[in-house]
């Protein structure tokens, strides 16, 4: 099979926004322009204008030298966006994603204005990956229909001004499953001999959440594991009866006690925020900082 790997941004990339469009251009990514200091499309059909011609890529950034680079995604390039806001951080959930192997493969990891993280990965020529958002994760996928604001433009808001900046480069680019990575970020439900509907605090239907975690298999333990805390939450039960009943089925199936202990903690954290967000919200483990050491 032939290396699909693009090269995912110019090797050498000026400041000056200009010029960086047309290296993109002239790297083969896709390049619109975007308000100045914002994500809005400058161009009438947004993203779908995303072009390499360098022509018009110039006469685009003539007219609007101060504009925002966007990238169109899902024709060479995808992107897995880890978002941070005031609401919450996607990059705990890093960790689950490190552990099953499936953040390994990008080629370029740029730091966001607000701190997230965009790792850059080719995409797939066998395959149509569509972009998807799992906003209470705070981790979104750009790919087909989607796009990206790219270095080095620059954010404005009413405290700060920041530039996206690239911190590092990986080894030997892959696609990225975005599939398998949605699918870790929402567990699948218990069994319909337990229906959620039960409340865990009748003995039958507490034994059967126990009893569910422990046949999870790797790929989605933490998940479960979350889903079945948030339930017990959900049901009034406290942060240390939820850890005495789901510790030991979680050990079993070959979680650390840490990564039990932080995940029970973070269901209980986030149903007691938002009851609503708990089924599909994140698992709790380390920076992407920290996965690097």
């Amino acid at each position: 099979m032939t290396d699909p790997t693009p090269t995912l941004l110019p090797a050498r990339l000026s400041q000056h926004l200009p010029d960086a469009a047309a290296a993109y251009a002239a790297a083969g990514i896709a390049v619109f322009p975007c308000v100045p200091g914002g994500k809005r499309p400058l161009t009438e059909h947004g993203f779908h204008d995303a072009t390499t011609d360098l022509e018009q890529v110039g006469a685009w950034w003539r007219t609007h030298p101060g504009a925002n680079i966007g990238i169109a995604t899902g024709h060479g390039v995808d992107v897995v966006d880890v978002d941070v806001h005031a609401t919450g951080t996607g990059f705990p959930v890093l960790r689950a994603l490190q552990q099953e192997n499936l953040i390994a493969g990008w080629g370029l990891a740029v730091r966001s204005p607000s701190g997230g993280l965009h790792l850059y990965y080719p995409s797939s020529p066998d395959s149509d990956a569509r972009s998807w958002s799992l906003s209470r994760a705070h981790i979104d996928f750009r790919g087909t229909a989607g796009y990206i604001i790219a270095p080095p433009s620059v954010i404005n808001t009413a405290h700060w001004q920041r530039r996206y900046e690239v911190i590092a480069h990986g080894r030997n680019p892959r696609p990225v499953d975005s599939a398998a990575i949605r699918d870790l970020l929402t567990p699948t439900p218990a069994p319909r001999t337990m229906p959620s509907t039960d409340r865990p605090g009748r003995d039958g239907a507490l034994e059967g959440l126990v009893e569910w975690v422990g046949t999870l298999t790797e790929g989605n333990r933490n998940a479960g594991l979350f889903w079945a805390a948030c339930r017990l939450a959900e049901a009034g039960l406290s942060h240390g009866d939820s850890y005495a009943l789901l510790q030991p089925a979680a050990a079993r199936i070959g979680l650390e006690a840490r990564e039990i202990a932080s995940t029970i903690q973070s269901a209980h954290h986030t149903t007691a925020l938002n009851p609503d967000a708990a089924e599909s919200a994140p698992i709790v483990g380390r920076s992407f900082a920290e996965m690097r050491r």
